[in-house]
């Protein structure tokens, strides 16, 4: 057998980097080193590496690709191995990109390991470095007895995993599903928390005699009261969403994750619609198992406060691979502007990639008010339009493409809202209103009222007046 020695650096600074690496021999075969951190999910095989590797081979030809998070273009290198040979290969990483630079920090805000995880400790110390995060969030979670590897970690801030530019959190994903193995009240996402927040899981997910109580709210509550934030996961699926929302629980939105479906922007758009601001976060659920990451803008540098602060106020915008940005007036997403009715807004869409988009849309409180078609692939510009606001609502730029990265996953960016006020209620306001009120008329009736389990009838009103909260938000719009 022959061997191939790596060595990967940054091309700019010439610093070795974390990367992850594929090494293929010329039938195809993937190949890594014993024991290596191997990547999960969709898609091609690579392992990770904390920037040099060694690798045997057989004699012929040999394919090695190396990826870095999603600002760094993939290198692809092709080398010929005789018998015996020692290759040494210096393999030079560029950027396309540096947002840190310019004050967008990425992270993931949504990551497990699972009962079959047995390098937790190493696959956690190299999942940062590998993906370019700023900041990781691995939270626990139950289902059932099984040990899931997460589960292990403390709660809180690891030190021993972060550095001044890497802050590795464990958080909390607090859960409850339908009996029918569904969502339920749904899945919240509780980040810098210092404490277990308990229940973690109730009903079924417990066991089948588990009481469904306490909802989510009270545990959005209690990490509130820690000082954390609270994410709703997978948008709106769960019954407990549009509730939470509406009382003001949550401070964000985890979207897309693990990947974009349609259904999952719906929900986001109508709650936007009744005037509640929700800015967009993501992840990728089980393991880093795609490219998905949130970018947040922050004021004075990289810090998890700063960066905590610039998700809560919607200074973001999730991407698996390009850079998407919004200005409306001059002011970035997040942002809440009073134009008098009428007024045109001008606005400025600047995308950024090393890969083809093919269509860049500016929404306008759920429709698409603009679309720009590239049939053959446009990588980067900046797109502008004059826009008239007649009434209160959002807007938001997203963007889709036909290529697909290593996850074959197709690439996607999408910002969080900019608001707009002008006195005169968003024209979908009532509508997306009074389907909230329907969705949560059924959860009082069907599920709150005869399906979910509780131990007494204090724990089944205490639901009922939560509901009957949010429902009247609603009901007033």
């Amino acid at each position: 057998m022959a061997r191939i020695v790596g060595q990967i650096r940054d091309g700019a600074t010439g610093a070795v980097v974390p990367a992850r690496v594929q090494v293929l021999t010329s039938a195809g075969r993937f190949v890594h080193p014993p024991g290596a951190v191997l990547k999960v999910g969709p898609g091609h095989p690579f392992f990770y590496c904390d920037g040099t590797f060694d690798v045997a081979v057989p004699v012929g030809g040999v394919l090695v690709r190396v990826e870095r998070g999603t600002e760094y273009v993939p290198l692809e290198r092709t080398v010929s191995v005789g018998k015996l040979d020692s290759v040494e290969l210096d393999l030079s990483l560029e950027r396309w990109t540096h947002l840190p630079d310019r004050g967008w920090y990425p992270g993931n805000t949504h990551i497990h390991y699972d009962e079959k995880e047995t390098e937790r400790d190493r696959r956690l110390q190299l999942e940062g470095p590998v993906h370019d995060f700023s900041v990781t969030v691995v939270s626990v979670l139950r289902r059932w007895e099984l040990d899931y590897a997460s589960n292990h970690f403390p709660i809180g801030v690891l030190n021993e995993f972060s550095t001044a530019h890497h802050v590795v959190d464990i958080g909390e994903e607090n859960r409850h599903n339908q009996h029918s193995g569904a969502f339920g009240y749904g899945h919240v996402m509780f980040l810098r928390i210092r404490n277990l927040i308990e229940p973690v899981s109730r009903g079924m997910l417990v066991n089948n005699l588990d009481p469904d109580y306490p909802p989510l709210c009270f545990a959005c509550d209690a990490a509130r009261d820690q000082g954390g934030i609270v994410l709703w996961c997978h948008n709106g699926q769960g019954m407990e969403a549009p509730v939470a929302a509406a009382l003001g629980k949550l401070d964000g939105f985890n979207l897309f994750d693990p990947f974009w479906m349609d259904p999952e922007y719906e929900i986001w758009y109508r709650l936007l619609n009744c005037d509640i601001p929700l800015p967009a976060s993501t992840g990728s659920d089980w393991f880093v198992c795609s490219n998905n990451r949130v970018y947040v803008q922050t004021e004075n540098g990289f810090s998890y406060d700063a960066w905590i602060d610039g998700l809560k106020a919607g200074r973001t915008f999730i991407t698996n691979g390009p850079s998407l940005l919004l200005r409306v007036n001059g002011e970035p997403s997040g942002a809440t502007l009073h134009p008098r009715g009428g007024e045109e807004a001008e606005v400025e869409v600047h995308l950024d990639g090393c890969a083809p988009i093919h269509r860049l849309q500016l929404v306008c409180n759920g429709d698409v008010a603009r679309t720009w078609e590239f049939p053959d692939g446009r990588v980067r510009g900046t797109f502008r339009s004059h826009l008239p606001i007649e009434t209160d609502g959002w807007l938001a730029a997203r963007c889709y493409s036909r290529t697909r990265d290593s996850y074959l996953q197709e690439l996607f960016a999408h910002t969080s809202p900019t608001y707009v006020r002008t006195g005169i209620p968003n024209p979908y306001r009532s509508r997306d209103a009074a389907f909230f009120v329907a969705r949560i008329d059924d959860t009082l009736d069907q599920w709150v009222g005869h399906r979910f389990r509780y131990a007494t009838d204090t724990q089944r009103e205490s639901v009922r007046e939560l509901f009957r909260a949010g429902r009247e938000v609603y009901q007033r719009l």
